[in-house]
């Protein structure tokens, strides 16, 4: 039960702010908004305000913003379809910014409330590599060398560089101590642990922890700078994915979302809130790639009509969008029976 109210408002996050954000837009740049609802399916409660209706709908799992003109034609000058086309790219990408502000929010919080990780050295574990090349407690760490030279802006940098030590190959560490700049070549060493699924998995340590700041001025700029991460993670992830390095077949949809949420949830608030952030940001750079259905391929047409000076036919545009919107929910289809299979395996 716990599971499913939690997973609920994780597709509540997901899906609400990006049209509130789709709605805030559309209001600022004049353009009338027929319904604006929560939650999808009959509806339950709904309320009309001005031009506006607004709705609460049976299942509480996003939300829909219906703006007049954005799928059909109106000549009503304060359609969709009337504005500029920088009215109609702010409207379309607002949604996507929505998500990215929820992502900010939910790392500000998290830092705030539970702190945050530095580049100084919390402990150093006794006889560990770290401690017999001389490192303490309040070091600062600059940079680690491998194969190249990473400079260590986040305590995730020095894990990266880490990851990849080869076999009897020592780093070189440049830290601070009091103001001066000290380098240590240190060996590290492997230890044995469990992943996320209870594989055991070997990995290279120097034997450090961070130390963990409270700060409030600086939570706000560490819950950014998380954000940001993250989102390069995304990045990262998604030209992966269009170059082939990984499978349609190891893509996530709801169903893995609730298992993730179950398991993140083992661990603490923190973690599940870190779980939303995250797949509030795929959801907004998703939405924004220029494929046919998703904001990115709206925003793709409007430009085009703006360059050419010639409008896109609605009834050619409403079918590329149809067609896209098949073959997504054929993507969803896949996945989604890939993520029951994985529940049995």
């Amino acid at each position: 039960m716990k599971t499913a109210i939690l997973a609920i408002i994780l597709f509540c996050i997901m899906i609400f702010p990006h049209e509130l954000g789709h709605y805030i837009a559309a209001k600022k740049c004049g353009v009338k908004v027929n319904e604006f609802a929560f939650g999808m399916g009959p509806v339950i409660w709904k309320k009309q305000k001005g031009e506006t209706l607004h709705s609460v709908r049976l299942f509480p799992i996003g939300g829909f913003c219906a703006m007049e003109g954005e799928d059909e034609d109106s000549t009503d000058e304060r359609a969709f379809g009337q504005k500029k086309p920088w009215q109609k790219i702010i409207i379309l990408a607002a949604g996507s910014l929505m998500n990215l502000a929820c992502a900010i929010v939910i790392m500000c919080l998290i830092a705030g409330i539970y702190g945050f990780t530095t580049t100084t050295l919390g402990e150093v574990e006794s006889g560990s590599p770290a401690a017999l090349a001389g490192l303490e407690p309040n070091d600062k760490i600059v940079s680690v060398t491998t194969d190249k030279v990473y400079k260590i802006e986040a305590w995730n940098d020095i894990s990266t560089a880490i990851n990849t030590v080869k076999d009897g190959q020592s780093v070189s560490v440049e830290y601070e101590r009091e103001g001066k700049t000290h380098a240590a070549d240190i060996k590290p060493t492997i230890v044995d642990g469990v992943d996320a699924q209870g594989n055991t998995v070997s990995r290279y340590v120097l034997g450090i922890t961070c130390k963990i700041s409270h700060n409030p001025a600086k939570a706000a700029v560490a819950g950014v700078q998380s954000t940001w991460n993250l989102t390069k993670m995304m990045f990262s992830a998604i030209g992966q994915i269009f170059t082939g390095k990984v499978g349609a077949d190891e893509l996530t949809g709801p169903v893995g979302m609730v298992q993730m949420v179950s398991q993140t949830t083992k661990y603490g608030v923190s973690y599940y809130a870190s779980l939303v952030a995250l797949i509030c940001i795929n959801l907004a750079i998703v939405n924004m790639l220029p494929l046919p259905a998703l904001d990115g391929g709206r925003i793709i047409f409007v430009l085009y009509s703006a360059i050419t000076k010639k409008p896109v036919s609605e009834k050619v545009e409403g079918i590329v969008h149809l067609v896209g919107l098949a073959l997504l929910m054929m993507l969803m289809v896949y996945v989604t029976f890939n993520d029951v299979l994985r529940i049995f395996d």
